[in-house]
């Protein structure tokens, strides 16, 4: 019998988890790379659940001195004295969002017991004077200069984005505290923060010109998150047993894993990135799940979203720079921003001359989740959009039964509220198109042929459904623009059934009043009329 793998779910402190013979995904030529370049200060955002905080416990034990903990791991191998440098470790990740006070508690319990421990005769009187006296004693006091280390940093401004008065507190609190990164240098060995964004207004960014940004340094863009590679090298026990409880073969588990949670990108030439959280779960329950959509809803990136009217359609598959995904503007945030740093978003590609990255939906669990939260909340649905809907849209469309995955629209439309703005066709169309992607169906939006463009094109194994939308006007006609400009010519060599689907969409009862649907090939006047019911 083979040795029993621990997986070590949510465990972010190093040291436990390798005490405990946990599987550990060696990142520790990360390290290497931090301690050899010279550099002082840097800064690291990923999305939640990335790893962020298991590297940053790895960078204290190493800097402690405890190489016990790393035997075989590659930064063992490396010639370093090896010698315990005095650690300040700040973690804002257990901060709560509530009212400023927290962020005082926090730190005034943190400063207290490095007072103790650094000998400061007499406690300053604010924060920030009471940090740069404990920076300047751990130097004073051990001979070595200080390494800090501040995991989310940002926490308490990401969690009050909303909440104008709170995050002004927030944010010049924490910028006094992190103005002594500068001031306080030469008590200093690094400074290595983490968080989800870049915000430019606080000090640590305005002050320090000297920060090395690693967030898309494709030198750095694997330090979180599980390759492919990685997860072949290290996870095949789990995967022959997914294969076994899935009763299919290891090469399909691999593919069920990848389309499920691979697709994450952090650099122009970075790997494709597995979510490491829900490909640890996965492994350890030999399920495919949503792990990571059950660790919480980012409710502020959310309500952001809604608040600035963001076009979704547009922005799921958008270019931009790497400066508009780094940073938070508390008024008008960028909606790429804001999911991209909440993970919904990632690079999908990098065009050399624009010096620009395509944006796109990671995987089926990104998309799957965007469903559940991002259609209810931003099209303002009256309830939670069903798992009935949704899957009688899906199943629908998969066993060749069209009428019933638009009857199945049909009611998704009707329980859109009324202040939503479908004021027009493109409107329709957007908010047609973003339903059928985000549930997971193959979907493609204006698609070219020789005489026109096809409104909405969705392909499954067996079937492919050319779909016209009209607003306004008849389904008939949706139909017939079809068949006269002949959009299924294209697929005249395909073995699969072809389905021709006209939809009207009417400004009055604000809902889809009717559709066509004919199979092709079919006899004229043999499209079927909609269903009244399932």
């Amino acid at each position: 019998m083979g040795k029993v793998v621990k997986y070590a779910i949510g465990q972010q402190d190093f040291k436990s988890l390798r005490i405990a013979d946990c599987l550990y995904i060696d990142k520790t030529e990360y390290i290497q790379k931090i301690i050899s370049s010279g550099s002082q200060y840097y800064f690291l955002a990923r999305p939640r659940r990335f790893g962020k905080s298991l590297f940053l416990s790895t960078l204290r034990y190493f800097f402690e001195g405890q190489r016990e903990l790393f035997n075989g791991l590659y930064i063992d191998s490396v010639d370093w004295e090896w010698e315990s440098y005095p650690v300040l470790y700040i973690d804002l990740n257990r901060e709560r969002d509530g009212e400023p006070g927290k962020l005082d508690s926090v730190l005034d319990n943190l400063f207290s017991k490095w007072e103790t421990q650094y000998e400061v005769g007499m406690k300053a009187g604010d924060l920030s004077s009471r940090f740069a006296n404990i920076i300047e004693a751990a130097h004073r006091e051990t001979g070595k200069q200080a390494v800090i280390l501040v995991d989310e940093y940002d926490k308490p401004l990401v969690g009050n984005l909303n909440k104008n008065e709170n995050f002004e507190y927030y944010r010049n609190q924490l910028a006094s505290v992190y103005s002594n990164f500068k001031s306080s240098a030469e008590h200093i060995r690094l400074v290595f923060l983490t968080g989800v964004s870049r915000f430019s207004k606080l000090s640590v960014f305005s002050d320090l010109n000297n920060i090395v940004d690693i967030t898309f340094s494709n030198e750095f863009a694997d330090i979180c998150g599980i390759t492919e590679r990685e997860m072949l090298e290290n996870l095949q026990t789990g995967i022959n047993k997914l294969a076994e409880y899935e009763w299919i073969t290891y090469d399909e588990a691999i593919t069920l894993l990848k389309q499920n949670y691979d697709g994450y990108r952090f650099a122009e030439r970075g790997s494709d990135i597995y979510n490491p959280w829900s490909l640890l779960n996965a492994m350890a329950e030999s399920q495919i799940r949503n792990y990571w959509n059950d660790t919480g809803v980012p409710t502020i990136a959310i309500e952001a979203l809604k608040r600035i009217n963001a076009d979704l359609e547009k922005t799921f598959d958008s270019y931009c720079s790497s400066t508009d995904l780094k940073g938070l503007d508390l008024l008008d945030p960028d909606p790429r921003a804001l999911l991209y740093q909440t993970g919904y978003l990632t690079i999908k590609d990098y065009h050399k001359r624009l010096r620009m990255f395509r944006l796109g939906i990671p995987n089926r669990e990104a998309k799957e989740a965007l469903v559940k939260i991002l259609i209810p909340a931003y099209l303002k649905y009256k309830s939670v959009l069903s798992n009935e809907v949704t899957d009688k849209i899906v199943m629908g469309f998969i066993l060749g039964k069209p009428e019933v995955a638009m009857k199945a629209l049909q009611t998704y439309f009707a329980g859109i509220d009324y202040s939503l703005r479908i004021e027009n066709e493109n409107n329709f169309h957007n908010a047609f198109f973003l339903l059928i992607d985000l549930i997971g169906l193959n979907a493609k939006a204006e698609s070219h042929t020789s005489d026109g463009r096809i409104d909405i094109e969705v392909t499954t194994d067996e079937f492919i459904y050319i779909i016209e939308l009209k607003y306004d006007h008849s389904a008939q006609e949706a139909l017939e623009q079809i068949e006269n400009k002949q959009y299924a010519r294209k697929h005249q060599t395909d073995s699969r059934k072809v389905f021709l689907i006209g939809a009207a969409f009417s400004s009055k009862t604000r809902c889809i009043e009717d559709w066509r649907i004919k199979e092709n090939g079919a006899m004229p006047g043999d499209a079927l009329p909609p269903m009244k019911s399932l």
